[in-house]
């Protein structure tokens, strides 16, 4: 039976908002005006496709429906009075493109805001933050937990990045060959983190968000379509040896799975062929690095047969050299894990409170989740439940609430 319209519209906008909003500013190059546009787009299809029906090409529509509502908004704000020639012809040519590209194929815009966003001209604080703001149509507070940081001060850099692409009319293009690899690291970093954000949502009800873990696969595609590079091969390895995992990482009810209690026959081995192949690939070029190792990582994983089985020594030793390529307390703590299940949880527990004790991942949750967990398994059940009581007050999601209070209840229940 075919979905009410208005169903199908919230779906679209889940689904196609951002990609809208990435047309809109790359026709304007201005970000606010496009989300005003994009909003008003949507706003526009509420009313007329209850009576005309959902066009056969929805997100052309918006789109176009998008650049005339851009061009009023400007006309609202009584910009036209004071028009240069320039604006006046960049008026002209939205009009012709509207014109020739009403049903031709939408171009991939959001890989262009993504190095708009990623610009050197914008500091390396501000960028990716912005770009999961415009490009994946993340919220302030999402993005501040991501970094540890505040909702106020995640918002202040934001606005900054703003006003800088407004301010030094940064292109909304991808830049020549010769400059991608200057802009590669940002880019990368923030294909990672809407990954992540997919494979492990911070907040809300669900665990996974699949349209963007797809969308962060599809832009690394895309990537290493314009740039041969062993990082690139790397991350998307990274990310399709997870995207492996996807479904047997929760129940039917959406509650989590441990990694040593998933299914393993149904982990997907063709997403784990391809990304074992180009983890061959990068580390043949002798050029790899952070993500390259991280995928080595879960390769190790998707390379045993039984969680009994794992390599431990050889993850310890992944770990071992991706610190020396990028130190942060996060990697110390996978790696304390790792040392864990290798050494036993006094060694791993041994790791995870030197970093706390150094004020590290005091507000980070799995840190105290992990911590909890260890004590546990050495009979300190007071203590590990202190710990897995701060780990959820800690927590924004759903299922990592149920699946600690489930950890918890059983622990009072000894």
């Amino acid at each position: 039976m075919p979905q009410p319209i208005q169903l199908q519209i919230d779906q679209i906008f889940r689904d196609a908002s951002r990609q809208v909003f990435a047309s809109l500013a790359r026709g304007f190059c201005d970000l606010d005006l496009a989300e005003d546009a994009m909003q008003e787009a949507f706003a526009t299809a509420t009313i007329q496709w209850p009576h005309s029906g959902v066009p056969d090409n929805p997100i052309a529509w918006l789109i176009t429906t998008g650049r005339f509502k851009a061009v009023d908004v400007i006309r609202r704000r009584e910009k036209l009075k004071e028009i240069s020639a320039e604006v006046a012809n960049r008026l002209k040519q939205v009009a012709q493109v509207n014109a020739s590209r009403s049903g031709a194929q939408i171009e991939d815009d959001r890989l262009r805001l993504i190095f708009t966003c990623c610009h050197p001209a914008i500091d390396l604080k501000i960028q990716v933050p912005l770009t999961l703001r415009e490009v994946c149509g993340l919220t302030t507070d999402e993005i501040a937990r991501a970094f540890l940081t505040t909702p106020a001060t995640m918002a202040q850099r934001i606005v900054r990045g703003k006003a800088k692409i407004r301010d030094a009319a940064i292109p909304f293009a991808i830049p020549e060959l010769a400059d991608l690899p200057d802009r590669l690291d940002s880019v990368l970093s923030v294909i990672y983190l809407i990954f992540n954000e997919g494979y492990s949502a911070s907040s809300g009800d669900s665990l996974t968000r699949a349209d963007l873990s797809s969308e962060a696969i599809r832009l690394c595609r895309l990537l290493l379509e314009l740039l041969e590079d062993a990082e690139v091969m790397g991350l998307l390895a990274l990310m399709l040896l997870h995207e492996s995992r996807r479904e047997t990482r929760q129940t039917s009810d959406g509650d989590i799975v441990l990694l040593e209690d998933q299914d393993r026959s149904r982990w997907d081995q063709d997403l784990i062929t391809e990304g074992q192949r180009l983890i061959e690939r990068s580390l043949a070029s002798r050029r790899f690095g952070f993500y390259t190792i991280q995928a080595a990582i879960s390769a190790v994983h998707a390379g045993a047969a039984s969680p009994n089985e794992t390599d431990w020594n050889q993850i310890v030793a992944l770990y071992n050299v991706l610190l020396r390529i990028e130190p942060s307390p996060v990697i110390e703590l996978n790696r304390a894990v790792a040392v864990a299940m290798h050494d036993g949880p006094e060694s791993g527990l041994k790791l995870i409170e030197a970093i706390l004790d150094r004020g590290e991942l005091l507000n980070y949750s799995l840190a105290h989740a992990a911590r909890g967990e260890l004590l546990r398994r050495i009979g300190r059940t007071t203590d590990a439940s202190e710990a897995l009581e701060t780990a959820l007050t800690m927590t924004q999601q759903a299922s990592e609430k149920r699946f600690l209070t489930k950890k918890l209840a059983k622990l009072r229940s000894l």
